[in-house]
């Protein structure tokens, strides 16, 4: 049964109202730019009748193509437990695998490079729809053109200085704003549209196939620009566990795509009897009393469009720690009622600096296009890659299936092709910054199995342990070892009996394990194995979207005869101290980025929400 399909009547709209905010922020904005581009833009074309029509129709079908078909009606369907994103979906596409191990580990790769791409879209998507938004001041007067860049930069300060507070207050505004907003497009583009009624031709294919008929190659170019009208759609698969199939997909297709096709129309209209409005076709196309109320709302529907977007780049972040692509970081909630209400410290400051740079070094929003397009298009690829997959392998489709997929990977890959011409131009910083963080994630990966084949390897084995536990002194309360390794003894249970001589009368030997899943169910949680001689081990699963919490594990115990009292446990958690030595695991530079990422990974007492004071922390050397 589709659980995301079975929201009540009652509960559809303030559902739909709500996706309007949070799922289509982003593709909401694309009208401040994409026709600007297109007609203004450095691959811009001349606006002529054919240009204008041939242009709208390819904007029109690029939707149709890929907001529609391919991601409202395919890879909604690619849901990981009701969850979705690129991580989700990686998860999806390698689980049971059956095929290779060198094409899994390549999936994963992609996977991953893909997450890296998103965290991208986390600082070019809010530099790029602040500044669009605000740059309509220029447009109501000039006096304002120098004042542009740092009302957007304070803009940007203030969206990010509020993040720890959480948006549970104002996320309630996001809906009724963004529905304003898309009222408001549909309006002015009507206003426009009435004046040049011929311009509903453009909905017609024939209009794009004249197009490329008589500019042949050289039209390619145009899609580029193209492409800006589908950017956000990634987010309709993101946002998926938030609101549901059936709620995203009514929004779209009863507000936000007419909504949008009815402001595109009123664009080309403007254009058809001013080419000269190319310059800004959106902001020109308002009647002028409008246009402060118009540039205020905007910059509203932007601020919306980013936190959307920094918040999803929250919630990547820590699916990166918990599937061991990213060392632990400090996570804040931020809501006690809603579980995605959370706040990474150091994503936010990593996000606040890298904007900030941007708009510094850009200036326009014109300018940030080339850097925008490349890394969406490339997201939009690797998750329609992934998507192959989950359709070949998990829903068995046929010839017809992947005749259609294999449409979509083509579309992905045209879009690829055309803003990989705007690398130059700024289409070389996204690829530069994921470069980067698919390094350190890939470094981390390796060095973290490397640490954990160290320590297996220097294992004592169980069987003779408790052979040999004749003599040892047992004193009361229970000692709980936190071990990445379910079938060995912990380093630190060993240290501890060779300093302290003693062991506690139960011994708990704890693995949390994280599956590729976002949620495990409480009673599949836990298992637990009597060793015998008071020893317990026990296997703690939790999804990559839930946080590990060594105390609520241990309360699920409950249900399987073992109490815990809190104040009679003790916590024994391992301090590693790296050595980093040439080997052939990795290269020397990369061992020495992995300690450095190791040490300044958050303390795991606060990560596991362990009570500070009931740990002991036991230190061992590895060389890696």
């Amino acid at each position: 049964m589709d659980t995301h399909t079975n929201h009540a009547p009652r509960r559809m709209l303030p559902l739909m109202v709500a996706a309007t905010g949070v799922v289509y922020g982003d593709i909401g904005t694309s009208p401040l730019y994409a026709m600007r581009e297109a007609f203004s833009g450095p691959f811009g074309m001349a606006p002529t009748e054919l240009n204008i029509l041939g242009v709208v129709s390819l904007l029109f079908w690029s939707l149709v193509l890929v907001i529609c078909l391919k991601y409202l009606t395919v890879i909604l369907r690619a849901d990981n437990r009701g969850e979705g994103g690129i991580l989700s979906l990686m998860a999806l596409a390698t689980r049971n695998w059956g095929g290779s191990a060198r094409t899994r580990r390549w999936l994963v790769l992609l996977g991953i490079f893909g997450a890296t791409l998103f965290l991208c879209d986390g600082l070019i998507t809010p530099s790029i729809t602040v500044l669009s938004a605000v740059e309509g001041l220029k447009v109501a007067t000039p006096v304002f053109e120098p004042y542009v860049v740092p009302v957007a930069l304070v803009i940007l300060v203030g969206l990010f200085s509020v993040q720890r507070f959480g948006t549970a207050r104002v996320g309630s505004l996001f809906g009724p704003v963004m529905v304003l907003w898309f009222a408001v497009l549909a309006a002015i583009g009507v206003s426009s549209i009435v004046q040049n009624p011929e311009v509903l031709r453009a909905l017609s294919p024939h209009y794009a196939v004249l197009f490329f008929a008589e500019h042949r190659t050289a039209g390619m170019v145009i899609l580029a620009a193209v492409f800006l009208v589908v950017t956000g759609g990634e987010a309709l698969y993101t946002d998926l566990g938030h609101f549901g199939r059936a709620p995203m997909r009514r929004a779209w297709f009863g507000l936000v795509m007419p909504a949008l096709m009815l402001n595109y129309l009123g664009q080309a209209a403007l254009l058809l009897r001013e080419p000269g409005a190319a310059e800004n076709p959106f902001y020109l196309m308002a009647p002028s009393w409008a246009l402060y109320p118009l540039v205020a709302l905007a910059t509203c529907a932007a601020i919306i469009a980013s936190q959307a977007v920094i918040t999803g780049s929250f919630s990547v972040v820590r699916q990166a720690v918990q599937l061991g692509l990213l060392p632990r970081l400090e996570i804040r909630h931020t809501s006690a009622s809603a579980m995605g209400q959370i706040y990474v410290p150091a994503v936010n400051r990593f996000l606040l600096v890298g904007v900030i740079g941007l708009v510094l070094s850009f200036q326009t929003s014109s300018n940030l296009v080339s850097a925008y397009g490349i890394a969406l298009a490339l997201t939009m690829a690797i998750e329609t890659v992934l998507a192959v997959v989950v359709a070949r392998r998990l829903w068995h489709w046929g010839t017809a299936g992947m005749a259609a997929m294999a449409l979509f990977v083509a579309i992905d890959l045209v879009f690829l092709g055309v803003n990989a011409l705007k690398i130059p131009t700024g289409g070389w910083f996204p690829l530069v910054l994921s470069s980067l963080l698919f390094l350190l994630m890939t470094t981390w990966r390796r060095g973290r199995e490397i640490v954990h084949e160290k320590l297996h390897n220097a294992t004592f084995p169980l069987h003779l342990f408790l052979a040999n536990l004749d003599g040892i002194h047992r004193v009361q309360g229970t000692a709980v070892f936190l071990t990445a390794d379910p079938e060995g003894l912990p380093h630190t249970l060993l240290h501890n009996l060779k300093h302290n001589k003693v062991l506690h009368e139960r011994v708990v030997l704890m693995t949390l394990v994280t599956e590729e899943v976002p949620r495990v169910d409480d009673h599949e949680q836990v298992d637990i194995q009597d060793l015998g001689e008071g020893l317990f081990r026990v296997v703690a699963r939790f999804g990559f979207m839930e946080d590990l919490d060594v105390p609520h594990a241990l309360a699920l115990c409950e249900a399987h005869g073992m109490h815990f009292d809190a104040m009679d446990t003790t916590f024994f958690l391992g301090r590693e101290t790296l050595v980093c030595t040439k080997g052939e695991d990795m290269p020397l530079w990369r061992e020495k980025l992995f300690a450095v990422m190791w040490r300044g990974a958050a303390r795991a007492m606060d990560f596991l929400r362990i009570p500070p004071n009931r740990v002991v922390e036991l230190g061992t050397q590895v060389e890696i």
